[in-house]
């Protein structure tokens, strides 16, 4: 078989962490030696998967020990050439090549990229980084670059909470192309769309790392100001005292890159939930109440005031936080759901407060299908069951099946083109083996050869596909394989 020989850009690291330089010396002779001793154990020819994609040792931007070794162990308990291949390649991806780690004032500070977009997506930044947090205790390093990314989102909240992605301030030729939007933009912005799961993921990964770690320091000054703006910002996009203050126009050709009606987006009522004037794809809402950022919100806004009451012994804030989150569950309660003809009650993906529903689903997460991934509906929830099944369907308008395979896409790509996250979110959400075994097979017949995963392929040609690096997508995929495999699917992986 012929192996596409594919390398991923890489920029020059500023600070370089190592777990030891005698690992460095030895890496070569390890990943030969356990490819030789797996063919000779199991009698599998992997000689085919065996050249990783990775960048060169000396080119990895930050270098973990514990991510190594789990590496190595996965590769030991995969049989199949590819799948283990191609979890090599796509675990480590955000290490490799788009963290930053700096020290800011005596302390950490991280910037991760979103692969070959040289921002930092609040959003792909907590998301990318989320499957490393359990091997924190093992890698003090790795401790380390976590909670720095954790401090520049706080800091990054604090600069702006309605912006979506935030320039590197140690980057000497930043990326200013967004500049010209008619919005209140700053020098340290890449782009100011206002996204509500924008201050949701650095309160889940904040949270998680608390949780794993125990460490308390990140929850300092900053963390206060920085909660304190998220609760301003919801409020304000209540809307209840009129539209607040952001708006937002672009000149574009791009209807969904920018705001109707001067900016403001399209009129909601204002009922208790929070509007969003742009999905996680970076789209514009049709209607601005975003149904999966609502229950993000409502789960996020809990963790926080757990940690206000745990850590900061801030009962007051804590108080405000748990008040907002029970006004908007209340609020999802009574508007989030319609009663569709073929599937029962459904989860509606956007709605206005005045009777308008959007039934759709996008693949950006967070979706209808991804909530219980990011732990806001339970999996056993009917009405979710119940959308689940609408939103694999062709009853969903950006649902695709074709010869190569099927998912949910979005119109920040458009007609025909699967997201591999849709097909992810498949399978951390399923409770059917069948049903997560074609998930995987689907993503390694998808790749293009490549060795990655991308943005989105053709449902009829994967080699036609979007973004040859985004780390989002590949830290998922070995997040996905990681996690079946610690929760005894072995032989399901095995089986492929």
């Amino acid at each position: 078989m012929k192996i596409t020989k594919f390398l991923l850009p890489c920029a020059t690291a500023l600070i370089f962490i190592s777990a030891g330089q005698a690992f460095a010396s030895s890496e070569t002779t390890i990943i030969q030696a356990d490819a030789t001793r797996l063919a000779a154990a199991d009698g599998t020819d992997r000689t085919a998967y065996r050249e990783s994609q990775r960048p060169p040792f000396d080119k990895r931007l930050f270098r973990s020990q514990a991510i190594e070794s789990e590496i190595d162990r996965i590769k030991k308990i995969l049989k199949n050439s590819k799948l283990a291949w191609m979890f090599e390649n796509c675990f480590p991806n955000t290490l490799d090549t788009t963290v930053r780690y700096y020290k800011t004032d005596g302390k950490d500070d991280t910037l991760v990229y979103t692969g070959d977009i040289h921002a930092m997506w609040l959003r792909d930044s907590g998301a990318q980084v989320w499957p490393y947090v359990q091997f924190a205790n093992e890698d003090p390093e790795l401790k380390a670059m976590l909670a720095g990314v954790i401090r520049r989102q706080f800091k990054c909240i604090i600069i702006d909470p309605y912006a979506n992605a935030f320039l590197d301030p140690h980057d000497p030729s930043p990326d200013h192309q967004w500049m010209s939007d008619k919005t209140d933009m700053k020098l340290e912005l890449h782009e100011r769309k206002w996204e509500i799961d924008s201050l949701c993921y650095p309160i889940r990964l904040a949270y998680h790392y608390w949780k794993t770690t125990g460490d308390t320091s990140v929850f300092d000054q900053e963390w206060l100001d920085a909660i304190s703006n998220v609760l301003q910002t919801f409020r304000e996009q209540q809307r209840k005292e009129g539209v607040g203050p952001y708006t937002f126009l672009r000149k574009t050709d791009r209807a969904l890159d920018t705001l109707p009606n001067g900016g403001k987006g399209n009129p909601v009522k204002p009922v208790g939930l929070i509007a969003s004037c742009f999905r996680p794809s970076d789209d514009a809402t049709t209607f601005q109440f975003l149904i999966p950022s609502n229950f993000f919100a409502v789960s996020s806004l809990r963790k926080a005031a757990e940690i206000l009451r745990e850590v900061n012994h801030n009962k007051k804030m804590a108080k405000e936080c748990t008040a907002l989150a029970d006004e908007v569950e209340e609020a999802l309660k009574k508007y989030a759901t319609y009663d569709h003809p073929k599937y029962g009650t459904i989860y509606a993906f956007e709605v206005d407060g005045f009777g308008n529903h959007l039934l759709m689903d996008d693949a950006n997460v967070p979706s209808l299908l991804a909530m219980p991934y990011l732990g806001d509906v339970e999996l056993n929830d009917p009405v979710y069951q119940n959308t689940r099944r609408f939103v694999w369907s062709e009853d969903n308008p950006y649902f695709f099946r074709g010869s190569a395979g099927e998912g949910i896409g979005g119109p920040h790509i458009g007609y025909d083109m699967i997201w591999p996250m849709s097909i992810m979110m498949k399978a951390f959400t399923s409770q059917d083996d069948a049903e997560i075994k074609w998930c995987i097979e689907t993503l390694i017949n998808t790749d293009a050869e490549t060795g990655f995963m991308h943005e989105s392929f053709h449902k009829d040609d994967p080699s036609n596909f979007t973004r040859k690096w985004f780390a989002w997508q590949n830290t998922l995929f070995g997040e996905l394989i990681l996690k079946l495999v610690n929760e005894g699917k072995v032989d399901l992986l095995n089986s492929i």
